[in-house]
């Protein structure tokens, strides 16, 4: 019995999934290694692994690498810490995305914006708020409505002060509000899917090209006045038990699917990584 009780702590942390205890580290500095990587983080916590990724040819350092913890609090412990800086540089930690979702659209994209489908007409915003607060300070909610009839769409969004609720929120996807189903994927601008379009065509790269997208998410505005439809949404359209099929976060692999090689998709996050600018999370994402 007693020996039941001791085991039960490992049993619940290997019942986490590996995915929610992966963390992606970007602008990591060329003379960081696995060691100074490992050092650093295990002031949140025992790693379970620690890697930098090397191009394979002449083993340099392609700025970025990922810490896997033992469990999903101390993850969330050394999020709440940033900024972390590792041998005289500000790295940017970010919860890795699963290999079965890198290749879709938006998915390195860093916002503050959440997307909430499958909203019904007996959920309010008070309801959105007492979920959603557990995961980070909320800025605003909006659940969006028929100009016409008053009615809702089908859906809203829940703007955080901070990426890493929303990157938390989309990791996890199976969400209840209200007693319903809800699906939840970062909200993004049309001005962002243009440029994820955009920097995917002819790469493929699981991790984007580097540009940043954390400076270009300034087209929602307060109101229903941003570049969702000319301000009235038309792009997501009415929810409509058509939880997979709303506006421009279609699934979907622009550029095709790619074998990722292996548990860290080597070869597919672009030379130089985050911090080389040519890869990565995007090297100008705002914190």
């Amino acid at each position: 019995m007693e020996k039941t009780l001791e085991t039960l702590p490992l049993e619940r942390k290997k019942r986490e999934k590996e995915q929610f205890r992966k963390l992606f580290i970007g602008g990591l500095s060329f003379e960081t290694t696995e060691e100074s990587l490992r050092n650093y983080y295990e002031q949140w916590g025992k790693l379970t692994d620690c890697v930098v990724m090397r191009d394979p040819a002449s083993k340099r350092s392609r700025g970025f690498g990922f810490v896997t913890f033992s469990s999903m609090a101390e993850v969330d412990a050394a999020m709440a810490a940033r900024p972390h800086s590792i041998d005289g540089r500000v790295v940017e930690p970010k919860r890795a995305v699963a290999r079965e979702e890198s290749g879709k659209p938006g998915a390195h994209v860093t916002v503050k914006k959440l997307f909430v489908g499958g909203i019904k007409e007996d959920t309010e915003e008070h309801h959105l708020r007492d979920y959603f607060e557990e995961y980070g300070k909320i800025d605003t909610i909006e659940i969006i409505t028929d100009r016409q009839s008053g009615k809702k769409r089908g859906f809203g969004f829940v703007t955080f002060d901070d990426h890493d609720p929303v990157d938390k929120i989309v990791l996890q996807k199976y969400h209840t509000i209200n007693g319903h189903n809800a699906e939840v994927r970062k909200a993004l601008s049309r001005q962002e899917m243009q440029e994820v379009q955009s920097s995917r065509s002819g790469r493929g790269d699981g991790y984007g090209s580097g540009r940043g997208f954390g400076d270009g998410y300034n087209g929602y505005g307060g109101g229903p006045g941003g570049n969702y439809g000319s301000g009235n949404y038309n792009d997501f359209g009415n929810y409509n038990q058509q939880p997979s099929n709303y506006g421009p976060m279609k699934s979907g692999n622009f550029g095709g699917s790619r074998n990722m090689g292996g548990p860290y998709g080597g070869g597919n996050y672009g030379p130089g990584g985050s911090g080389g600018g040519s890869g990565g999370y995007g090297g100008r994402s705002r914190y």
